[in-house]
């Protein structure tokens, strides 16, 4: 059967107020026993005493059975308790209300400590009594020797009657104490559950697609801190939604775009004479180029599959930068040439050898490159460098072109995610190429500004080389 945080909290609360509730009743209950006890028991000792008291000075050269037989009043004269007198063994000489039969024998802890000469307290039940007694024995002493035993009796059949009648008070007031805590747990109860009911409520119709439904927070505590991360969800699933809607669009175009180019041409030269060699070539030369786009851009996406699947591995050996930096910078320098643009290379010399996949180095060099010259006009500046700083390898691409934006800048390297630029395609490259060095124990940083330029330092560890 199931059961709702409502009735789990009212229950724990419940448990532990009847728990704190039975301790203090036994704590108070036990309190108010041992004060009435002692009260009996000092009330007790007081006579006893002054009993004993009196026989040491005024009795002290007569016989003990000769004070019982004469003068037995005189023990008995200050308390209406039951009074016994009895000999250094233990036997009873006298009683005061005859339940004791002369010569019987008692040896309660009372009486064995006041034939040791100190005063003993037993509480306990007679034969003659249904109710509990208490009996203080005290010494008799007579020039510092003992010559029997005083002990006083005293039904607590009154006093654990007060004790009780005490007790259900208390344990009257403890119910009613739980019956207002349970109304106020109630009460506690549902300022927990009814947060979270709303806060359950809107995570539902979020998840039936309705994102731009927000969770209102009343307070900032941890229910208030999960309204702001379910508001947080909804927003980042916004834009996680409008980056998927966008990369399907942008993909599509981008696919349309050179099957488009490729179609268009082979009906062209399906529809041409074959004579013409010069369109020929044009024809099968772009087609080619069309479908190395197409190819380019799968393979972003299957290296994007990879990397999100977890699966990419890396094949790592030692790898000289400056021999991986020297052979992009061979694939792009007529591509610079062609638009004008002045493209220089730096490499420091003796950069320590690191252990890394050269071709995920080559392949994050040459889309950062192609980035560069893409957003870079004809008669701009590209840079490419690599120099060691500190522990790391950093290489930088720097260029002059169009920049970055302040609000796109912080998402850059998202998934799926494209500038307001018109050149910008799937939006996978940056993502790939950080997860390429992340892999590597490395990192991005990228500053730019618009109509300036951008420059991108990617930071490769050196430690691990052999």
């Amino acid at each position: 059967m199931r059961t709702s945080i409502k009735q789990r909290l009212v229950g724990n609360f419940m448990l532990v107020i009847v728990i704190t509730v039975l301790i203090l009743e036994t704590f108070l209950v036990n309190a108010v026993k041992q004060y009435y006890y002692k009260s009996v028991e000092e009330i007790l000792s007081n006579q006893i005493m002054f009993s004993a008291d009196f026989y040491s000075r005024y009795f002290s050269s007569t016989d003990l059975e000769d004070i019982i037989i004469d003068d037995v009043d005189v023990f008995w004269h200050q308390t209406t308790a039951q009074v016994q007198i009895l000999d250094l063994k233990g036997k009873v000489l006298m009683d005061s209300i005859g339940a004791s039969s002369l010569d019987s024998m008692i040896n309660t802890s009372d009486v064995l400590k006041a034939m040791e000469g100190e005063k003993g307290t037993w509480i306990g039940n007679v034969d003659y009594s249904s109710f509990q007694v208490m009996a203080v024995s005290n010494p008799l002493i007579v020039e510092g020797e003992t010559v029997g035993v005083l002990r006083f009796i005293s039904s607590l059949k009154e006093t654990n009657r007060i004790i009780r009648n005490i007790a259900m008070i208390l344990l009257l007031v403890g119910a009613i104490v739980v019956a207002i805590s349970g109304m106020v747990s109630l009460f506690l109860a549902d300022t927990i559950v009814k947060p979270l009911k709303e806060v359950t409520d809107v995570a539902e119709k979020m998840a039936d697609g309705q994102l731009k439904i927000r969770s209102e927070k009343k307070f900032d505590d941890e229910i208030g801190r999960l309204s702001d991360t379910l508001n947080y969800m909804a927003e980042e699933l916004i834009k996680k939604e409008q980056l998927k809607n966008d990369f399907i669009s942008s993909i599509s175009h981008e696919l349309r775009t050179p099957l488009t180019s490729i179609k268009g041409w082979a009906i062209t030269l399906k529809a041409e004479e074959l004579n013409d060699k010069q369109l020929l070539a044009d024809g099968l030369d772009i087609i080619e180029k069309e479908s190395d786009r197409l190819s380019n851009m799968v393979e972003e996406l299957l290296d994007f599959s990879r990397f999100v699947s977890g699966r990419i591995t890396l094949e790592k050996s030692e790898v000289q930068v400056c021999d991986s930096i020297k052979q992009v910078a061979k694939q792009f320098s007529p591509r610079a040439k062609d638009r004008n643009m002045v493209f220089s290379v730096y490499c420091q010399e003796d950069l320590p050898i690191i252990i890394a996949d050269e071709n995920r180095i080559k392949q994050v060099l040459i889309n950062l490159m192609d980035n560069a010259f893409k957003f870079t006009p004809d008669g701009g500046q590209v840079e490419l460098k690599a120099t060691k700083c500190e522990n790391n390898i950093l290489i930088q691409v720097v260029d002059t072109g169009c920049g970055i934006s302040e609000e796109d800048l912080p998402y850059i390297t998202e998934k799926f995610y494209k500038g307001k630029n018109s050149k910008s395609h799937s939006g996978l490259g940056l993502s790939i190429c950080d997860e390429i060095v992340k892999l590597h124990g490395g990192s991005i940083k990228i500053d730019s500004k618009l109509e300036e330029g951008t420059s991108i330092s990617v930071f490769l560890p050196i430690e691990g080389r052999s």
